[in-house]
């Protein structure tokens, strides 16, 4: 799996259109599957006219406290465990650098994410979640 990254200061809905455009460059007879949580700059009205202009692009939800389903927060959880976890970083910067020295290489040697869990498995663990968000709800 090839990664792309750029660590900014913010996560609003400008930065999210930012980064539409810059995956845009995928070439023109691919369809764009994007898998996403459900944080409100994915889905706010300024997003909405460029998802419309670009009928390629195709947009998935995980549910609702299921970050699990959504293969990059295993990536963030290898970055996290592999180049950040008892690192010392003087700076933003260089906490920047760490994360872009990880991408690097992760780049280098890059392979996929596979899963290991069947659908059944997948909604059986959703169907549990779900039971235990609506107990903690009351």
């Amino acid at each position: 799996m090839w990664s792309s990254g750029k660590c900014l200061p913010r996560h609003r809905n400008t930065e999210f259109l930012t980064f539409l455009r810059t995956i845009e460059r995928v070439p023109k007879g691919l369809a764009v599957h994007l898998i996403l949580d459900n944080y409100g700059t994915h889905a706010h009205p300024n997003v909405a006219p460029w998802l419309a202009k670009h009928s390629r692009f195709h947009l998935h939800f995980t549910p609702t406290s299921s970050s699990w389903l959504n293969l990059v927060e295993r990536w963030f959880r290898n970055l996290t465990d592999k180049a950040l976890r008892r690192g010392v970083f003087r700076s933003v910067p260089d906490l920047i650098a760490a994360i872009d020295d990880y991408l690097n290489a992760s780049n280098d040697d890059p392979s996929p994410f596979l899963w290991t869990a069947t659908a059944d498995e997948i909604r059986e663990k959703v169907q549990r979640g779900q039971a235990t968000l609506e107990q903690i709800a009351g």
